[in-house]
C-alpha cells in the first residue's frame, strides 16, 4: 500500500492528512497550533516542531513511515519545490526553512493556495476541470490556476495570486502595491474600513445581514460586486471552465451565490451563451494537505 501524507502549515494551525493513494481513501487527520513567533529550545520556530509531530501522529495512526510527504505553506516555493523561498512579515522562520533537512526525507514543497486548488482538482469541487481556478476568501484572497491542466506558477513562482488583481487604478495600494485590489475590496483585512468602522470582523457584517440591516446589505452587494468584477476579469484573460470559491468567508455562500452571479449576470462576457461555473471549495480547510500530497505525487513519482 502507497500511503502518503499531506501537510497544510498555517498561521494558526498545522494540518495533516494521510492518505492511502493506491484505493484512493483518507486513513487518518490530525492538527497542531502553529505558535507562530515561537522559538523552541534548540533555535527553530516552533512551527517546525508542530510539523515534525503532526508527521509523527499520523504515521502512528498509520502504522508506519508514509512513503510520500508534500508540504504547503503561505509564500512562493522554490524552483526546486523545497522550501519557501519569499514570504515578507509572516511565520518568521520559514523562508528558506529546508523541510527535506528537518523532516530527514524528500518533501516537497509549494505555496499553500496552490495546493487548495490541486487539493479540489484531486478529491473536491474541481475533479476532472483542466481549466479551473480558485479564489479563497479570508482575510485576504488568495488564488490559483491551472489552465491545460497544469499548475500556473510563472516566472518567479508569482502566478495565482489572484486576490492582488486591480479593480481601481486610483485606489490604495494593497500590501503588494497593487491599487485599489480585489483583496482590498472583498478580503476580512478591510472590512473595518469598507463598513466606516461599523463591523470588525465579516462573520459580523454576515450576521448583520442575515438580520435585515440595510446598511449591511449594501455593504455586502459591493463586496460581491467586486467580486464579480474580478471574476469577470480572470475568466476574460484565462477562460476557466469554473471558478471555485473558497476560504473562510464562504461558510457565508448561501449568501455569495446569489449575490455573485447576480453581478456575473451583468458583467460576464458569454459567447454562445457560454457561463462560467460557480462552484463551493468542498474540502474546507484540508484543501492545502490534500493538495500538497497531490503534489508530492505529481512532483515526485520516484518517492513512490
Amino acid at each position: 500500500m502507497k500511503q502518503g501524507i499531506g501537510i497544510d502549515l498555517g498561521g494558526t494551525t498545522v494540518k495533516g492528512v494521510a492518505f492511502d493513494c493506491d484505493r484512493g481513501r483518507t486513513l487518518a487527520q490530525t492538527s497542531q497550533p502553529t505558535d507562530d513567533g515561537v522559538t523552541a529550545a534548540d533555535g527553530k520556530p516552533a512551527f517546525a516542531h508542530a510539523v515534525r509531530r503532526v508527521v509523527a501522529d499520523l504515521e502512528k495512526e498509520i502504522g508506519g513511515a508514509a512513503k510520500i510527504l508534500g508540504l504547503s505553506a503561505p509564500g512562493m516555493a522554490s524552483a526546486e519545490s523545497d522550501r519557501i523561498a519569499c514570504i515578507p512579515n509572516r511565520l518568521v522562520g520559514l523562508q528558506d526553512f529546508v523541510w527535506s533537512d528537518w523532516l530527514q526525507r524528500p518533501t516537497a514543497v509549494l505555496n499553500d493556495a496552490h495546493a487548495a486548488l490541486l487539493g479540489e482538482i484531486w478529491q473536491g469541487s474541481a475533479r476532472g476541470l483542466s481549466d479551473v481556478i480558485l479564489l479563497t476568501l479570508g482575510t485576504g484572497v488568495g488564488g490559483a490556476v491551472v489552465t491545460g491542466g497544469k499548475l500556473l506558477r510563472g516566472h518567479i513562482g508569482r502566478g495565482g495570486h489572484l486576490g492582488h488583481i486591480a479593480l481601481d487604478f486610483m485606489g490604495e495600494g494593497d500590501i503588494c502595491g497593487t491599487p485599489g485590489s480585489l483583496e482590498d475590496q472583498v478580503g476580512n483585512a478591510t472590512i473595518a474600513a469598507r463598513s466606516g468602522g461599523r463591523f470588525a470582523m465579516t462573520h459580523e457584517l454576515i450576521e448583520a445581514l442575515e438580520a435585515g440591516d440595510t446598511e449591511a446589505e449594501e455593504i455586502w452587494d459591493r463586496s460581491m460586486r467586486a467580486l464579480a468584477a474580478g471574476v469577470t476579469s480572470l475568466v476574460n484573460v484565462l477562460d476557466p471552465k469554473a471558478v471555485i470559491i473558497g476560504g473562510g468567508i464562504s461558510t457565508a455562500w448561501h449568501h455569495i451565490e446569489p449575490g455573485l452571479n447576480r453581478w456575473l449576470d451583468k458583467f460576464e462576457w458569454r459567447p454562445g451563451n457560454a457561463r462560467v461555473e460557480i462552484r463551493r471549495a468542498k474540502l474546507g480547510e484540508w484543501a492545502g494537505a490534500y493538495g500538497a500530497l497531490a503534489f508530492a505525487l505529481e512532483a515526485s513519482p520516484s518517492l513512490g
